[in-house]
């Protein structure tokens, strides 16, 4: 099982879907905290990780969050409370959690399930580049 530092959360995402690589640089790019740390659903620590908590990836596909005081977080209640960790003004998204989630989620589905064609998909995961590797589990 996976032990992070207290302070530090842990985001898994699709490392071949575009929307989620954008999205994992838009994190990067405002955790002024430095609170998260990152692995692609793909990479060897993200297939052991859905393994050791009995993931069931035809659910949840595209993003997890795991911190050590709540355990994992899935679809829209992940993405809500990343946005709440990154502070304000992206905390503010946090308020939609009052939205009960079969609603968050239908929504967050609709996205999930077409990204690849609106967005697009890569070949492979993203490979960070060194100033960003200390942020990424393999």
């Amino acid at each position: 099982m996976i032990e992070l530092p207290k302070h530090k959360k842990l985001i898994l995402f699709d490392g071949v879907c575009n929307l989620c690589n954008s999205s994992v640089q838009y994190v990067i790019k405002h955790d002024k905290k430095n609170v998260f740390m990152f692995a692609a659903l793909q990479s060897e620590f993200g297939k052991q990780f859905i393994k050791d908590h009995h993931i069931d990836t035809k659910k949840t596909d595209s993003i997890l969050l795991y911190t050590s005081e709540d355990g994992i977080s899935y679809k829209s209640t992940a993405a809500l409370k990343i946005a709440y960790y990154l502070g304000f003004p992206n905390s503010l998204m946090s308020a939609f959690l009052i939205v009960p989630a079969f609603i968050r989620n239908w929504v967050y589905d609709y996205i999930a399930k077409n990204r690849y064609k609106w967005f697009g998909k890569k070949e492979q995961c993203m490979i960070p580049t060194p100033d960003l590797k200390s942020k990424f589990l393999n």
